[in-house]
């Protein structure tokens, strides 16, 4: 099968371009530039372009079997500084790519959605994919919004696409400039001898799920005929100050950590319930955090 990366040179896009071509899939990849922190794959088909050019997506598709859609040109932090871009860039966006899609009848879509933003305040943790979708936050709105259009377009014209709700993904390749991760922001801080900023008291909780775990879903669930939203999370809690903790172990180095006052944009507690995965694609996680965060400290002192 030949599968078309949109985003497929950033932090979760290399991964799943790694787990693609591993079970032999060709690969093209769409991108606005190479990737930071290797060199191009032999064997992978690299375009680049801006999302927003329609007709730079459209030769992208040209001869494409199925479609993973992981651009996202805002993070949760900062999309509500700017909400007309986040919905002019995002989601008009992606309904242009819909109907292009529809029009060069490529049926197959995987979508990178947000379970980490999506449902909002959570009535119970860990959250099915049946909870109500009450996003809180631009990034978690147009998410949604993307979603209920991926089922229009199922309902309407033949779209068949599955969304992969996405926690929070963590570890190599991703960027580490204070918008992207805490795991990535804290890591880069404590090996430039800074000390950490958090939120609140400490006491946020979310489900961080290793990269490559991700990949292996989403990879697995483009190649399958299933439709529908998949939580993909590792099931299992950490707050912040678990996070911080860790992070001291796995470092060795002294850090101070600075409480700032805490965000409205930060849900108290959100886990997955990721039942609904594992059952469908036999898919579990296999990277617990700990060791996850010792490889990405490893591999973040090797690229510093």
């Amino acid at each position: 099968m030949k599968v078309l990366v949109l985003g497929g040179c950033g932090f979760i896009g290399s991964h799943v371009v790694d787990s693609l071509l591993a079970r032999g899939h060709k690969v093209r990849v769409f991108d606005r530039q190479p990737e930071r922190y290797r060199d191009p794959l032999p064997g992978v088909e690299y375009q680049f372009g801006n999302f927003r050019d329609r007709m730079s997506v459209i030769d992208a598709l040209s001869g494409a079997d199925a479609v993973m859609h992981l651009i996202s040109t805002t993070f949760p932090s900062t999309a509500d500084l700017d909400p007309p871009t986040d919905v002019s860039d995002n989601l008009v966006g992606t309904l242009a790519l819909l109907d292009s899609m529809t029009a060069l009848k490529i049926p197959r879509l995987m979508f990178l959605s947000s379970g980490g933003t999506i449902y909002g305040v959570p009535d119970a943790v860990p959250i099915p994919e049946e909870h109500p979708l009450r996003p809180i936050n631009s990034y978690g709105i147009v998410k949604a919004s993307i979603e209920h259009y991926l089922d229009l377009y199922r309902r309407t014209r033949g779209l068949m696409p599955i969304s992969i709700r996405a926690s929070n993904p963590y570890g190599p390749r991703q960027g580490h400039t204070g918008v992207q991760g805490v795991i990535g922001t804290f890591l880069r801080r404590v090996l430039n001898g800074e000390d950490l900023e958090v939120w609140g008291d400490g006491s946020v909780v979310r489900d961080y799920l290793h990269v490559s775990d991700l990949a292996e879903l989403c990879a697995e669930a483009v190649s399958r005929d299933v439709t529908g939203a998949f939580n993909a999370g590792s099931g299992i809690g950490a707050s912040v100050s678990d996070i911080v903790e860790i992070i001291g172990e796995v470092s060795g180095s002294p850090f101070k950590v600075d409480y700032r006052p805490g965000r409205p944009i930060d849900v108290p507690r959100s886990v997955l319930d990721v039942s609904a995965a594992k059952r469908e694609f036999g898919w579990q996680t296999r990277i617990g955090l700990a060791e996850g965060i010792r490889e990405t400290h490893a591999w973040m002192a090797a690229t510093r």
